[in-house]
């Protein structure tokens, strides 16, 4: 496990946002971000923080200049605020469900609503829904994060039979943590946060 945080001694904390990729009634991502940010916190060496769209109500991108090429401040105030939070982490645990073999309208808006804000950082996924636990979502996400100049890494949760899931106060039931390996991934998202933070500080500089 600490093999892939020993890599830096930095001063500077890690920063990795949980995006949840729902804004459903009732929705599950809620549940499993906060899983999520539970177990992350046992790591020492980076901060972790969810992202939930439902505060960020981001109108659907329609602007006439593309996002990668687009100039801040922006002038939507909501636009502003979530570009903030995302240029300021360093990776990404991306919280989707599966819709119809697919991922969501609202990570897909969250995505395309912003382009440098993304580059060079990684990103990784814990999904659920259908037989396949999310993974086909996940799947035509990687592709998305590659045209962001991101980099999505191979390891990944996938959580098949997500309403049986959790007790009734919500928190995931241990028979189901014991047949995941999210401490895996949240130390890979880590280690590669940390990587691609010393890259881009040469390009920067």
């Amino acid at each position: 496990m600490t093999k892939y945080l020993n890599l830096f001694n930095r001063t500077i904390m890690t920063n990795i946002k949980i995006i949840l990729g729902s804004i459903r009634e009732g929705r599950k991502s809620e549940s499993i971000g906060k899983w999520v940010l539970d177990e992350a916190k046992k790591v020492s060496n980076a901060d972790f923080e969810i992202i939930d769209p439902n505060e960020y109500p981001l109108p659907l991108f329609s602007d006439t200049i593309p996002p990668a090429y687009a100039e801040k401040p922006y002038k939507d105030e909501i636009r502003q605020k979530l570009s903030d939070k995302i240029e300021e982490a360093d990776g990404f645990i991306f919280i989707t469900p599966e819709y119809n073999h697919g991922y969501t309208s609202i990570i897909k808006n969250i995505l395309d609503s912003f382009y440098k804000e993304w580059t060079i950082k990684p990103g990784t996924f814990v999904s659920y829904g259908g037989a396949a636990g999310g993974s086909r979502a996940v799947e035509q996400l990687r592709q998305v994060l590659v045209e962001l100049q991101m980099v999505p890494i191979r390891q990944a949760v996938h959580i098949v039979g997500v309403f049986d899931a959790f007790d009734d106060k919500g928190l995931i039931k241990e028979e189901i943590k014991s047949k995941h390996s999210l401490d895996d991934v949240i130390n890979k998202i880590v280690w590669w946060s940390e990587v691609l933070k010393e890259a881009r500080s040469k390009i920067n500089n």
